[in-house]
């Protein structure tokens, strides 16, 4: 049973079981707990962490835990109907829609239900995830002289100075602020770059989040067609003529969610095209270090190889360790970076520095490259584990890449097939899949789907969520028949 799962039950228990004590009595101990539900004292601990929460018990140090006494109930209902008027009142002459779209970022935070395969997530699973380094880490950081005081706005000079040696190139510590990952970077980026109103040009497929951080910036993503070579320039170029937008949103290496790497040959040619029309790309790295064992020598980024200042860099720590190790960087030069730099401090003041310290303390540890060469070799394997569960389960699906980096694979289903009834039923089979509609900032060209095999216990859990795949398509597949 997993864990979440446990503590809840658990806490149904107890709190069921709470009407057996008078308002102060005493509950059992935490020992009398384990014993007597067999469960461990963690669950325990979380079940009553979950009831004080809620106010239905109250701990003492030293003496137990003591049920609560009972709240006041309201004396009449609240009515908050009235905001529908005042939040619509002039949503009709708007020119930046105040509501915002957070449908394709929840589906890849939000964790399935218990029993159901996640195929749908954007995070290592627990058990890839360096959790021992990450707790000495931080056990470390905060026995650092001043960890809990206030940090440099910039961020502490000797994590940006990390971030810049691993960027490369010319690229120096003064031209790098350190932000909570890769989402406020590109919100940070996005709003120092764009005016409200202003098109975005856009892969096409692309990230969801970043299509709602536009969108929440009152920005207008313009899709520019890309392949398994990256973005085409000669579109590129089209649309910045088209449209007169000044920025470009990017992910050369590794995309989400087609996995595809920019050409060697194209790489030179965005940057010009976007250099000719005075326009900045952002280059979100967010896979750099999610390159799977057998990809060989990666290129540099964009940022490595750009005097100009063309390229606004963002790359975050979180995606190869934790959801919770928020800590990225941007990278910019020229006068941009007191823009980029404005914009961070009056949205955050900064990124609390005992995460920072951590964040230093364990990419300087020995087992920081350990734990990369392990997620290397392990993302590899899941990927070709989803590769051949779908080429014996479901042939009818196309691949069109097999991607050397990233935790995806992007399938396009036959042409017809409705995607949104595939992902219904797949859930109703006990497999949480990503519909690709989400990921088109225009009406999309196929139906697609993306399967993340790095979220998963391990192989045999993506064999088992491929195969319930296949049950949930040929449902949809005779419904449709019928």
């Amino acid at each position: 049973m997993q864990e979440r799962s446990s503590v809840a039950e658990l806490a149904n228990i107890l709190k069921g079981d709470l009407d057996r004590y008078s308002v102060g009595g005493k509950l059992p101990s935490s020992r009398a707990l384990v014993e007597r539900y067999r469960v461990s004292p963690v669950t325990v601990s979380r079940a009553l962490a979950k009831l004080a929460a809620e106010g239905l018990v109250v701990t003492r140090p030293g003496a137990g835990v003591f049920r609560a006494e009972p709240r006041t109930p309201a004396a009449r209902p609240g009515d908050t109907s009235w905001q529908e008027v005042s939040l619509s009142a002039d949503g009709a002459t708007d020119a930046i829609p105040r509501a915002v779209d957070a449908s394709g970022v929840l589906a890849t935070l939000a964790a399935p239900p218990p029993g159901v395969i996640e195929f749908n997530g954007g995070y290592l699973a627990p058990a890839l995830q360096p959790e021992r380094a990450m707790a000495a880490a931080l056990a470390r950081a905060g026995r650092r002289p001043g960890a809990w005081g206030r940090p440099p706005t910039d961020g502490l000079a000797e994590l940006r100075d990390w971030f810049a040696r691993e960027i490369g190139g010319t690229v120096t510590a003064a031209e790098v602020l350190i932000c909570a990952g890769g989402q406020s970077a590109l919100t940070t980026a996005l709003r120092a770059l764009a005016a409200p109103g202003a098109p975005v040009l856009v892969e096409s497929p692309t990230y969801p989040g970043m299509l709602a951080v536009a969108r929440a910036s009152g920005l207008r993503p313009v899709p520019v067609p890309a392949d398994t070579d990256g973005v085409r320039p000669d579109l590129l170029a089209a649309a910045f003529r088209a449209t007169g937008a000044r920025v470009l949103v990017s992910q050369p290496l590794f995309q989400n969610p087609t996995g595809a790497v920019l050409s060697p040959a194209r790489r030179a040619e965005v940057r010009a095209v976007a250099r000719e029309f005075g326009a900045f790309v952002i280059e979100d790295d967010f896979a750099r270090l999610l390159g799977h064992a057998d990809a060989g020598p990666l290129p540099a980024p964009l940022a490595a190889d750009d005097p100009d200042g063309v390229v606004v860099h963002v790359r975050s720590l979180t995606k190869v360790t934790s959801p919770s190790l928020r800590v990225g960087a941007l990278a910019a030069r020229g006068p941009v970076l007191e823009r980029l730099r404005a914009i961070q401090v009056v949205d955050s003041f900064f990124v609390p520095r005992p995460l920072q310290e951590a964040a230093l303390e364990l990419v300087g540890s020995p087992a920081w490259p350990r734990h990369l060469r392990s997620v290397s070799q392990e993302l590899g394997d899941r990927r070709q584990a989803m590769a051949t569960a779908l080429a014996r389960h479901l042939p009818d699906l196309e691949v069109p890449h097999l991607p050397l980096g990233g935790y995806h694979l992007w399938l396009r289903l036959p042409d017809g097939t409705p995607e949104d009834a595939v992902a219904a039923a797949a859930l109703r089979s006990g497999v949480a899949v990503a519909p690709g509609r989400p990921y088109f900032s225009a009406e999309p060209p196929a139906a697609h789907l993306r399967l993340c095999f790095a979220g998963v216990a391990g192989r045999a859990e993506i064999e088992e969520g491929v195969r319930r795949l296949r049950t949930a398509y040929d449902e949809v597949g005779a419904r449709g028949a019928a």
